[in-house]
């Protein structure tokens, strides 16, 4: 390097110093991001987007605006509360006898079905006879059927006539639009959602908490023990996970019912009766029984991997100074293992709100967790737009919990091992 003029460094080939330094910087980022950037690919491409086309289905259901053309004009260029004459009538048999023609009635009378149902078999119904319906087409339609002249019909109809919709999200929180499109709670005996929400989250909650107090001494007790002997004991801790969840889920069934292991090992101790069987399972016992089990090694093993750095100097320090084994234990011993808890109580909690095949099996009626009604409505109803809507909501719980996590404690302490 040599000096020039103005003082400035340069490199050997005459290049100012700072430049070079800069090009050279630039190379390395562009390296690292070529090293990263088949990770990147992966986590958009089945991450991200998977989450966007969720959103999206969430508020985005095409099935009536794409076959019914002629009334999605008409609603546009009438307002809310107009009657429908014979013009709505004859347009509205025109879209019938277009989508009778392409086959999509059924599609047409789904979209209405989500939020009227019964409403299918309407659509359907008419769209077999849709090629012999003649003028005045009010009367023909009512003559077919009298809810065709249902106000509450044509008012849902142009509710489903716009393709973007946040209806599935009131949907999901027990709310609908009435004829003049003003929100309010659907009846009182419709009223699901959000029982199922906080029944999901108050059972995740409970499990979690079990998982905490069951896993707290085990972890504790495998720090502590010789690594030869803690060794054998995490064996036993990662056993579950060698074995397929359905096979788990399945054993509990054949533990937990009334003619179960269980219940044939009390009867035989004469604990309870042959008529007193305990029903623990196709209820919400059977769901935790069975999860809980299933969650706790995820308990476990955050918290054994902030229990096993700390020293056992430190208790044996405090009460050396004249601390109680309480006291030491709650002032010295557990501030260090609160990134565990964290940590474990975030992981239990979450994969809790999201289990699907356990509750499906050992819940019933009582013990289904809003994973499987979301289930229900992909694999059944064929409704995924409610599905993408509860998953949403469901993602922004989650998504809050680690915000309150973040404010209360702390993001960056949490320890994953």
């Amino acid at each position: 390097m040599t000096a020039v003029d103005a003082g400035m460094l340069t490199t050997a080939d005459g290049r100012p110093l700072k430049d070079a330094l800069a090009r050279a910087e630039g190379r390395a980022k562009r390296r690292a991001f070529l090293l990263v950037a088949p990770l990147l690919i992966f986590i958009l491409v089945t991450f991200v987007w998977p989450i966007l086309q969720v959103l999206e289905q969430s508020v985005y259901n095409p099935k009536f605006s794409d076959n019914m053309p002629g009334m999605v004009s008409w609603f546009a260029s009438h307002p809310v509360g107009t009657e429908p004459d014979e013009a709505a009538y004859a347009t509205l048999v025109g879209d019938l006898k277009a989508a009778a023609e392409a086959k999509t009635v059924a599609v047409v009378g789904e979209r209405v079905n989500y939020a009227l149902p019964g409403t299918r078999s309407l659509f359907t119904a008419v769209g077999r006879k849709a090629k012999t319906l003649e003028p005045p087409f009010k009367e023909s339609l009512i003559a077919v059927d009298p809810k065709w002249g249902d106000p509450d019909l044509w008012g849902v109809m142009r509710q489903v006539a716009k393709p973007y919709t946040g209806d599935f999200f009131l949907a999901a929180v027990d709310l609908e639009r009435d004829k003049n499109g003003s929100i309010v709670r659907v009846n009182e005996n419709e009223r699901v959602y959000v029982n199922l929400f906080l029944r999901t989250f108050a059972m995740s909650a409970f499990i979690t908490a079990i998982c905490l107090v069951l896993a707290y001494p085990v972890a504790h007790l495998l720090a502590v023990l010789p690594l030869r002997q803690s060794n054998l004991l995490m064996i036993l801790v990662l056993l579950p996970f060698w074995t397929s969840l359905l096979v788990r889920t399945t054993s509990w069934m054949v533990l937990l019912q009334e003619q179960g292991v269980i219940n044939n090992i009390l009867v035989a101790l004469g604990i309870i009766s042959d008529d007193g069987r305990l029903q623990m399972i196709n209820n919400r016992m059977g769901t935790t029984i069975a999860m809980t089990h299933i969650l706790l090694p995820f308990m476990i093993l955050p918290l054994y991997s902030v229990m096993r750095p700390i020293p056992p100097s430190y208790v044996r320090a405090a009460r050396s100074l004249g601390a109680t084994s309480w006291t030491a234990f709650r002032r010295v011993y557990f501030p260090q293992t609160v990134p565990g808890i964290g940590a474990g109580t975030l992981l239990v909690f979450i994969l809790s709100v999201g289990y699907y095949i356990t509750p499906a099996l050992v819940g019933g009626s009582s013990g289904t967790l809003i994973s499987n009604l979301i289930a229900f409505h992909v694999n059944k109803s064929n409704n995924w737009s409610m599905a993408a809507a509860l998953a949403t909501i469901l993602l922004v719980a989650i998504l809050i919990l680690y915000w309150l996590y973040d404010k209360l404690v702390g993001i960056d302490k949490l320890k994953l091992g």
